[in-house]
């Protein structure tokens, strides 16, 4: 006759359910790392995209602020070597 051995039984099955429980929580873990890594490479496209975005502002706030040198050359108030070395300092830092 054959001995029954009930505990054998149940620790095989538990130690199966541990293994699969192990291996999905990795795949989870691994998923996640992935996740994180593709918005961390999001955030860093955004952060390259802006200053992109940025650059035609600088050129309407040079044209503002060399408006405003013609103006107070028109008023008399900057001489000619002046309004032009004023003008060179804003066209050298563009």
């Amino acid at each position: 006759m054959m001995r029954r051995r009930p505990l054998m039984r149940t620790a095989m099955v538990g130690g199966a359910g541990y293994m699969a429980g192990k291996h999905a929580a990795k795949g989870a873990q691994a998923e996640a790392a992935q996740d994180a890594q593709i918005a961390d490479l999001q955030a860093q496209q955004q952060v390259v995209a802006a200053p992109a975005q940025a650059a035609p502002a600088v050129g309407g706030d040079m044209v503002a602020q060399l408006e405003s040198l013609k103006k107070l050359l028109d008023e008399g108030i900057l001489t000619q070597a002046e309004f032009d070395m004023q003008k060179q300092k804003l066209l050298a830092g563009a």
